[in-house]
């Protein structure tokens, strides 16, 4: 049983958790796991042929023996919406911050799942990082809590087997064991250096910027990024749109500034699923076919939220 996880914060965590339950409660035997992001969605239909897996935190498939979400726009292919079935193996929470929550819940009602005592610690920070419920923007740059740091160090993974390895950490150790890895350790230093350059370059790469919205361009390999920089440098907009480098390609995420939300029913995930990717109201993300395409889609997407407002 493979274990297909979103790789961000709480999708490890929920890979984690899942692991533990379906182990723990006899239903399968050794559990593994790997991470994947939206550009999987351009095949999804055939993601996994042959295989016998899970998917957590990440859009609904058919095939899946267990599967749990809470993104709204999870139903991505025609139909899918129509084939989930609630039941034993299979959950959908739409309002839930986070995947963790679901899992744990689902998995002691249905399975008769005992946790660890630290997964609570777990999930509640699940759903502060993913619902970006931090007290303020300082908060989200320069917290110092464990879940921040380890949050802030997936920033600087050496690679995509560093996600699988916190997967695994977060299964057996509480986060404050896990803030205190030496690798989470060292790349949490460095996420703080790069905080700095992130925050030093990111408005001379501000291509678009009205009161409402600001489009930037961070594809530079020689500029580092930050998820909040936008709101933190630029409090009373609205949205951001930003071009990321990632190791599948340019990213673009949508978000909306969680300090100063829009008075606006903009569903910025139903936005992203235009364009093949996906999310929740206030943030969501996709990832273009090539280059041309994300700066043509950027402009698109910075057009379509200013003429909504």
């Amino acid at each position: 049983m493979r274990i297909y996880y979103h790789r961000d914060f709480d999708g490890m965590a929920s890979a984690a958790i899942l692991a533990d339950a379906l182990e723990s409660c006899g239903l399968e035997k050794q559990v593994n796991w790997s991470g994947v992001n939206f550009d999987k969605t351009l095949h999804w239909e055939n993601f996994a042929m042959g295989q016998f897996f899970a998917v957590v935190d990440f859009h609904f498939h058919a095939r899946a023996k267990y599967w749990f979400d809470h993104h709204p726009t999870t139903f991505l292919l025609a139909g899918d919406e129509e084939r989930y079935v609630p039941d034993d193996n299979h959950c959908f929470a739409p309002d839930a911050k986070s995947c963790p929550p679901i899992i744990l819940q689902h998995a002691q009602e249905k399975w008769g799942y005992q946790p660890r005592p630290f997964y609570a610690d777990l999930a509640h920070w699940s759903d502060i990082i993913d619902s970006a419920s931090f007290e303020s923007a300082d908060q989200s740059l320069f917290g110092t809590e464990p879940a921040i740091r380890i949050s802030r160090a997936l920033t600087c993974a050496p690679d995509l087997s560093f996600h699988d390895k916190m997967v695994k950490l977060m299964r057996t150790k509480s986060l404050h064991e896990i803030a205190a890895d030496a690798t989470v350790e060292k790349c949490y230093d460095r996420s703080c250096r790069n905080r700095e350059n992130a925050l030093d370059n990111f408005s001379s790469n501000i291509t678009l910027k009205t009161e409402t919205a600001l489009l930037a361009d961070l594809r530079s390999k020689s500029i580092r990024r930050e998820r909040f920089a936008p709101f933190y440098l630029n409090p009373k907009i609205h949205y951001a749109i930003t071009l990321l480098p990632t190791r599948a390609g340019v990213h673009i995420t949508v978000a909306s500034n969680p300090w100063n939300r829009p008075q606006s029913d903009l569903h910025l995930g139903e936005l992203m699923k235009e364009y093949g990717g996906g999310g929740h109201l206030g943030v969501g993300g996709c990832n273009p076919p090539d280059e041309q395409t994300a700066i043509s889609w950027g402009h698109a997407i910075f057009k379509k939220i200013e003429d909504l407002h």
